[in-house]
């Protein structure tokens, strides 16, 4: 009996490890953002292997899913990525706004001044959420967005 309660305890220890990067024992998945305006998507983790396409998007969220050496396995929000040489992504966080003229509130209130309107696809800096609401900045507007309409951030992510 001892020794199946071990192994539980070892497997559920070992569940929170796989959640890490080998390389930066940072939570898998994560999101990072482009840092440059051009990068080389490649099919492995080296310079040996084929660029399948470029990102062309400064700024642009990228969520991690895996890590190897100097490489980083990214997706997009429609799930397109590869491997990326982790000196073109950032750790600065942004979102894509995902709902076409999306209100941006004064307060993380629906019934607060609406600051102002963002287009569907614009890349926003994300600042500190709660369990609904984050606060972000694109444009020189800043203001309270529902997190349901924005991508590059957890659903039950909190941040201050």
């Amino acid at each position: 009996m001892v020794f199946a309660v071990s192994l539980v305890l070892a497997q559920g220890a070992q569940a929170d490890e796989e959640k890490r990067g080998a390389v930066t024992n940072l939570p898998i998945p994560r999101y990072v953002s482009m840092k440059t305006s051009e990068g080389n998507v490649r099919r492995g983790p080296s310079l040996t292997h084929r660029i399948d396409w470029v990102f062309k998007r400064r700024d642009m969220p990228l969520q991690i899913t895996a890590e190897y050496g100097h490489w980083r396995k990214v997706q997009d929000r429609e799930g397109a990525g590869g491997w990326v040489h982790y000196a073109l992504l950032s750790g600065a966080r942004t979102v894509l706004v995902e709902k076409d003229m999306m209100p941006v509130y004064d307060r993380p209130d629906t019934n607060s001044q609406i600051a102002a309107h963002f287009e569907n696809g614009v890349v926003a800096r994300l600042g500190s959420c709660t369990v609904d609401w984050c606060r972000i900045t694109a444009g020189g507007y800043r203001g309270w967005a529902l997190k349901s309409n924005l991508w590059g951030v957890d659903p039950d992510e909190i941040r201050d």
